[in-house]
């Protein structure tokens, strides 16, 4: 068992005593953001908290010093046989989060979890190993969720996802949206809609500013529901740090070494806030987190990082323009050394099915009907070279084995993926679910016309929603199954939620997508 990142970080574990509070007295409970459990591997996972008895102070209610923190790990849910246990200590440089890096356990099984400080005990959760590599496994659900605007509604979903008792979640990014606060949002055709609820404060540039973003965001229950439920797998998309941004880019001009900065500061809050493991601690702007998980013979989960080693946008960012950099040669989505990662992992693979757990869509639909052909640029649409090899790269194995995981479209998909979507191959290589957003864009619809009207322009689109809602996904060595989850409102607390469609394919044959 390792407290905060083991031997590689051993010497941040020496506190002068003088800085070290032991036994702390809040005058608040002081974890108002829940725990959460993450990176599970064969013989443990990632345990997770913060001490936040203010979390929308600057300070957030704790002083300038380290807290020691007690931590237990027991094989059952009343913590009769306690297996694992010790301290770790949050300290004031990382928001006085705690990761706790537990191993030695039982590969393949659920473990409960909780922690205390001082007198103060944190509500438990529940997390679970994998399963020993290469062991056979004929079953696995598991979620897939993001795309949480605070604002547009509330965090209902979630706590239907919980009771699901999923074995882990995906978690494709846009956890919190950087902007200032705002009563009303522009809801296109529906015209003006005000907020349910709303954030505290400006948009995001500083450290305190991103923490308490993530904090008033963690302190909704269904979203504690949620992390207490299952281990998390997490990446970002752009929110966590600003719309759009690419690389050293943002979508206002600023120059590269100033946004550095504010790059600096969302990253280190997304590591504090996330139940990850020592080797993702940001150093500067850099933040390693592309990553595998192997679930037995069953699958390898790999996740991406389709931000932080991309070039910028083609023709500026504007959807239905063509311009010389469309299409360029050297562009970049996962950067070189990430994807000469993902090739080898995928062509090493000997589980059943390949995962490939990324942020925006790999189809390039046309986004318009009739003559005019667009596309969304910041999708992989706008970058053809890099999606191209990766497509290939999936192709030329023979295996029809692999599905894509997508979020960031804040509506439901179901379709193939080809070498050139506007004209698809006599098969399709792969197939990508898309799943909408837990609360963004607010209630949504059913359908969407606009979208309704891209089906009929792409072949490879099988199926489309625009509620709010998540996915499960239960997969079997010959069938993958996506259920979509759909909410009919989010700015009501409780709303029931259906299955919308079930979509499935067969194990080797991505031509067979259809309605389960």
């Amino acid at each position: 068992m390792r407290s905060f990142g083991g031997a590689a970080v051993a010497a941040m574990s020496l506190v002068p005593a003088d800085s070290l509070l032991a036994s702390p007295v809040f005058r608040q409970y002081p974890f108002q953001m829940g725990v959460a459990s993450g990176e599970p591997s064969a013989d443990g996972f990632v345990i997770w908290t913060r001490l936040a008895p203010d979390p929308l102070e600057i300070d957030y209610g704790m002083p300038a010093a380290a807290v020691s923190v007690d931590w237990e790990v027991a094989s059952d849910e009343r913590f009769r046989d306690i297996v694992q246990s010790g301290s770790a200590l949050a300290r004031p440089e990382l928001g006085h989060s705690v990761h706790v890096e537990v191993a030695g356990l039982q590969p393949g099984r659920p473990y409960w979890y909780r922690f205390t400080a001082g007198r103060e005990r944190s509500l438990s959760g529940r997390a679970r190993t994998l399963p020993m590599a290469g062991a056979p496994l004929e079953r696995l659900r598991f979620g897939v969720a993001g795309c949480q605007h605070y604002e547009q509604g509330y965090y209902t979903a979630y706590r239907h996802l919980a009771s699901e008792e999923p074995e882990f979640v995906f978690c494709y990014g846009d956890y919190i949206y950087e902007g200032r606060s705002n009563r009303v949002w522009n809801g296109g055709e529906m015209g003006p809609i005000e907020n349910v609820r709303q954030y505290a404060g400006d948009e995001l540039y500083s450290l305190g500013d991103y923490r308490r973003r993530y904090g008033q965001t963690r302190m909704d229950t269904d979203l504690q529901a949620a992390h207490a439920a299952a281990p998390w797998f997490v990446t970002w998309d752009d929110h966590e740090i600003d719309n759009n941004w690419a690389g050293d880019h943002d979508q206002d001009g600023t120059p590269p070494a100033i946004f550095a900065l504010r790059k600096q500061a969302a990253m280190q809050a997304y590591y504090e806030n996330m139940p990850l493991r020592a080797s993702s601690l940001p150093v500067g702007t850099s933040m390693p987190l592309y990553r595998q998980a192997r679930y037995g013979d069953l699958l390898d989960l790999n996740l991406l990082d389709t931000r932080q080693y991309r070039s910028d946008q083609p023709c500026e960012d504007r959807w239905g323009v063509e311009c010389d950099t469309l299409g360029r040669r050297d562009a970049e989505v996962l950067g070189r050394a990430q994807e000469d990662w993902l090739f080898d992992r995928l062509r090493r693979s000997d589980t059943r099915w390949q995962i490939i757990a990324q942020q925006v869509m790999m189809m390039d639909l046309d986004r318009t009907s009739g003559d005019v052909r667009t596309e969304n640029l910041d999708s992989w649409a706008g970058y053809r070279e890099p999606r191209r090899r990766l497509l290939e790269a999936v192709r030329d194995q023979g295996r029809g084995n692999t599905v894509v995981l997508t979020g960031d479209e804040h509506q439901n998909y179901a379709g193939e993926l080809h070498i050139d979507g506007n004209h698809p191959g006599p098969r399709p290589i792969a197939t990508e679910f898309v799943t909408t957003s837990i609360s963004s864009g607010g209630n949504g619809v059913d359908e969407r016309a606009d979208t309704v009207a891209i089906q009929q322009e792409n072949a490879q689109l099988k199926w489309h929603n625009a509620q709010r809602g998540y996915v499960m996904c239960e997969v079997t060595p010959e069938v993958w199954t996506t259920e979509y989850k759909t909410l009919d409102s989010v700015t009501q607390r409780e709303a029931p939620v259906r299955t919308r469609k079930r979509m499935a394919v067969e194990h080797g044959r991505p031509e067979s997508l259809a309605e389960a």
